[in-house]
C-alpha cells in the first residue's frame, strides 16, 4: 500500500500561482505513475497531469496545458503541481493520485481545496 497526503491548497487571485504538493509514503518503490485529479462542486472528478515515476513523462489535461507543471522529487517521494496563470474554472478539491507496479490498486490522498477568486 501507498498513503497519500497532499498540501498547498488555498485561496488564490486569479492570474495568480499556487503550488500543490503530495507526499508519499509506504511502498513507495513500486512507485509507476502519479497523477493530480479535480472535483469542482456538482461536477465529476475530471483528469488534470499525471507523470511516470521512472523517466518522468508528463501528461496534461488541454484545460491546463501551459499553465500547469507537474514535476516530482524521487528522493523525497513528492510529486508537486505548480499552477500558474489560474482562473476561477479551477476551483475544486485537488487529488493526489498513485498507481503501483503489480498491484491493481488505485490510491488517493485526502484532497486539498483551492478556490480562485475573480
Amino acid at each position: 500500500q501507498v498513503q497519500l497526503v497532499e498540501s498547498g491548497g488555498g485561496l488564490v487571485q486569479a492570474g495568480g500561482s499556487l503550488r500543490l504538493s503530495c507526499a508519499a509514503s509506504g511502498r513507495t518503490f513500486s512507485m509507476y505513475r502519479m497523477g493530480w485529479f479535480r472535483q469542482a462542486p456538482g461536477k465529476e472528478r475530471e483528469f488534470v497531469a499525471r507523470i511516470i515515476w521512472s523517466g518522468g513523462s508528463t501528461y496534461y489535461a488541454d484545460s491546463v496545458k501551459g499553465r500547469f507543471t507537474i514535476s516530482r522529487d524521487n528522493a523525497e517521494n513528492t510529486m508537486y503541481l505548480q499552477m500558474n496563470r489560474v482562473k476561477p474554472e479551477d476551483t475544486a478539491v485537488y487529488y493526489c493520485n498513485a498507481d503501483l507496479l503489480l498491484d491493481s490498486m488505485n490510491y488517493w490522498g485526502q484532497g486539498t481545496q483551492v478556490t480562485v477568486s475573480s
